[in-house]
């Protein structure tokens, strides 16, 4: 009889669980991710024990055959360990979202601008590279370049792997615009921030926001916005101003843009929360917004160089063109020793 109360409960269960479509979702979305995350692991742990049993077959028969697809099988092995490791580092409530990412244009003019659009270009380029979505949110064009350009990055972790980017960069090279061939420095600042779901709340009362709305820049012709689609959100107790334009309708701006204001008040009051404990506050320093935390240098030699992590390449080319997973991989490691207090390697 207890069995079969149990069963019928079980039922009931069951059939409330889809009732909630929108729980239903969520949790066999969160099931599903629980599902990827374990089951590499799962699959490393059992390749590595054949691997052992292969190894001692063969170190006994004295193949050497066999050696060389043992060391081939090594090293896959080792490849796809270090990615799942990787994966572990970003264990923060909001590492495996995606993200914003902005750009903005540093002192310097037509130089300056023109550095940004680049920095914005390597990102998007990196973006394709893994395969996650891209839309262009905001875009404030100037000569030789961007004044500054907002995009969201939507895939597995972007926030994650991202986040170690905020900050200033800057760009030592001979200057185009320069009719004397001069050497110029020029800076952009780049800051992250993620996408929030509805599973975390952030406080957002109607009387704090001030809504303002305006005619979306265009090419000319044809493509400029006859109506007020675009929006600006002002919040006013933090003074956080986000603004959208990519779309038509005012209404979807306006959506997009409360998503970026979540998003950007989530990441306000987190930095706020750390600067409570001096400790932390003091770790993070170092990455906090104005800072500088890499150099591009094209003349007169080629290098990048992260300035926390020491990381560097003298294959500028390949960097500007997305290549920035050393960077981003080293940031990782160099985050969870100092948070972990363990090694980097």
């Amino acid at each position: 009889m207890n069995g079969r109360i149990s069963i019928l409960e079980a039922k009931t269960v069951t059939e409330g669980f889809w009732n909630d479509s929108a729980m239903a979702e969520k949790t066999m979305s969160e099931l599903k991710e629980l599902k990827n995350r374990c089951e590499p692991w799962a699959e490393l742990c059992a390749e590595a024990e054949d691997l052992e049993v292969l190894y001692e077959l063969a170190a006994e028969a004295v193949d050497e055959n066999e050696a060389a697809g043992i060391e081939s099988s090594l090293k896959d092995i080792s490849v796809r360990f270090e990615k799942q490791n990787l994966l572990e580092m970003m264990s923060g409530e909001v590492d495996r979202n995606g993200c914003f990412i902005t750009v903005h244009s540093g002192a310097g003019g037509t130089e300056a601008c023109d550095w940004t659009q680049m920095l914005y270009r390597m990102y998007l380029r990196w973006a394709e590279r893994k395969g996650f979505s891209i839309e262009e949110v905001d875009r404030l064009e100037a000569e030789g370049g961007l004044k500054s350009a907002t995009c969201k990055i939507e895939g597995s972790c972007a926030y994650g792997y991202l986040k170690g980017e905020s900050g200033v960069h800057r760009l030592v090279r001979i200057s185009p615009f320069d009719s004397n061939a001069r050497r110029h420095t020029s800076f952009a600042s780049v800051y992250l921030f993620p996408i929030i779901d509805d599973t975390i709340e952030v406080e957002i009362r109607p009387e704090d926001l001030k809504v303002d709305t305006y005619r979306s820049g265009g090419a000319g012709g044809q493509h400029v916005n006859k109506t007020d689609s675009a929006v600006r959100f002002t919040h006013l107790p933090t003074g956080i101003v986000v603004t959208c334009q990519s779309e038509r309708s005012q209404i979807m701006n306006r959506s997009i843009a409360m998503s970026m204001l979540r998003a950007k008040l989530y990441e306000h009051y987190r930095q706020e929360k750390e600067k409570e404990n001096e400790r932390f506050h003091q770790e993070k320093k170092d990455i906090a917004w104005g800072s500088q935390i890499r150099s591009y240098v094209f003349q007169p030699y080629t290098l990048v160089k992260d300035y926390r992590t020491k990381a560097e390449t003298g294959n500028i080319q390949a960097v500007m063109d997305g290549g920035i997973d050393l960077f981003i991989e080293e940031f990782l490691r160099f985050t969870w020793a100092n948070n972990t207090g363990g090694s980097r390697t």
